[in-house]
């Protein structure tokens, strides 16, 4: 029933509404004070639907044929998705109005793509993931290239549209074969076709193709071009967003694309997996090494988390599958906390990127030096942070699945990866003499900070609870 569907996706269909009346009222109102007035009223809308969702009892319900399914999976995903986006916005606010950039059209394009990464989430037809990958896409093209005055922020929406282009056509071919040697574009009838025939060799060329877009997506090496010279040339309240928000989505959608249409083929995508896996892990930590730019740098360190994501994976099972969600969820968190400080890195009131600014910052303000230290050290794994149970979860599945090989190398990766962590943790303590950084920080700012700093601390405590609530998930999902 239409209606059905319609009620399935209400959530998608409120923030597209939303969306559409930001762009009405920012149009006609034409004041500084209404753009901000917006943006936080879009806050509220992303905490408002993501509470609608949250009170929605989790069921497997399919809308429009079987294109979308609403299970506990996509409802976990698209919480934290709109959560993250609110907050994501609150913390840009004022790095916005000091740069000119707090603009209706920031918040409306975030929205929409938000709305693209919902519906990717939820998505059980190809066509409808490629839906929810464009809308999503052309979104963050545009707010890539936001800062119209800075050549750097147009160089990275270019690179960012052409590279993306090229994902999205290799998506769509993959989908093309994949229908033409099954029939369908349905996950399940898919699945049901490998399942009563076997992997032809049409679909297997179809599933590399597809897996080539959708490695784009979350940066994985060797499609992770794009990665380093977006995120230094887009506003850093973009690169926040793309370095936390659209990998979550991507990351969802790859499993789903994974274990369901393709779960009958298991084997045959492993493979490409275990490339994808270590090539982004030793790449990430390597090119990171040589990095003068903090945003070039967490480009890297993306990457390089990325590949450990994929570990979870490639072991495709449940218990993979949940060290991956966890794995995410620190490393949303972590974020959070780097670029909650990047975010406000000024000097005379310039903002600034060279990782040699954070020289002697703990002499500016001991508390947010230490908090930032501690957020470092929980991306680079040391014990007893919540970064090191974090790779302990995704090692732990990949021993028991066999997959040794990708843990010694995962290990190495982490080993390389300490280097330019703990370089900054030295350079915040111990760094050479030099103009300092401004001790200036919004209070939401600090306070994502300082939240970030003890969830890493204190997370390891709760975290055998939080994978009982995941492994739930997981297991559901995977029937």
């Amino acid at each position: 029933m239409l209606i059905d569907s319609l009620v399935a996706l209400s959530p998608e269909i409120m923030l597209s509404i939303y969306s559409m009346v930001v762009v009405m009222v920012g149009v006609f109102s034409k004041t500084k004070s209404m753009d901000v007035s917006l943006l936080w009223l879009s806050c509220l809308m992303f905490c408002f639907i993501s509470l609608i969702i949250a009170l929605t009892e989790p069921s497997d319900i399919y809308a429009f044929n079987g294109a979308f399914k609403l299970d506990g999976f996509s409802q976990f995903f698209k919480i934290v998705i709109l959560l993250s986006s609110g907050l994501i916005l609150a913390m840009s606010k004022d790095y916005l109005s000091r740069y000119n950039l707090l603009n209706f059209e920031y918040s409306a394009l975030i929205c929409l793509s938000v709305v693209g990464m919902m519906i990717m989430v939820s998505a059980s037809n190809l066509m409808a993931v490629y839906l929810g990958l464009e809308l999503q896409s052309l979104s963050l093209y545009v707010i890539a290239a936001f800062r119209r005055d800075s050549l750097k922020s147009t160089e990275a929406g270019l690179k960012y549209f052409v590279l993306g282009a090229l994902s999205s056509g290799l998506f769509l071919y993959g989908a093309s074969l994949v229908y033409g040697f099954t029939g369908t574009t349905g996950f399940e009838e898919i699945s049901g076709v490998i399942l009563d025939e076997g992997l032809s060799t049409g679909v297997l060329f179809g599933l590399i193709f597809i897996l080539g877009g959708m490695a784009f997506k979350v940066s994985a090496v060797p499609f992770h071009m794009w990665t380093p010279d977006v995120y230094e040339g887009s506003p850093t309240p973009v690169t926040t967003f793309f370095a936390i928000v659209p990998k979550l989505a991507a990351i969802a959608m790859l499993a789903r694309l994974l274990f369901v249409p393709f779960g009958n083929a298991i084997s045959e995508w492993q493979q490409i997996l275990v490339f994808l896996s270590i090539s982004s892990m030793l790449i990430g930590s390597i090119a990171a090494i040589g990095q003068s730019n903090i945003k070039r740098l967490m480009a890297y360190s993306s990457i390089s988390h990325i590949g450990f994501a994929l570990i979870g994976l490639t072991v495709g099972s449940s218990e993979g599958l949940s060290a991956v969600i966890i794995y995410m969820f620190i490393y949303v968190i972590a974020n959070f906390g780097v670029f909650a400080f990047i975010l406000n890195m000024q000097r005379d009131g310039v903002s600034v990127t060279d990782i040699s600014s954070l020289s002697l910052y703990s002499r500016v303000n001991s508390i947010r030096a230490f908090c930032l230290s501690l957020i470092i050290l929980s991306l680079a794994g040391l014990p007893p942070l919540v970064g090191f149970f974090g790779k302990v979860f995704i090692f732990k599945a990949a021993i028991n699945s066999g997959f040794v090989p990708l843990v010694i190398v995962g290990g190495l990766s982490s080993v390389i990866g300490a280097f330019y962590y703990l370089r900054m943790v030295y350079l915040i303590y111990f760094g050479e003499v030099s103009d300092r950084l401004g001790g200036s920080m919004p209070f939401i700012n600090q306070v994502v900070l300082t939240t970030s700093a003890i969830a890493v601390t204190l997370g390891s405590i709760n975290l055998f609870g939080i994978q009982g609530f995941v492994s739930v998930i997981s297991t559901t999902f995977l029937g």
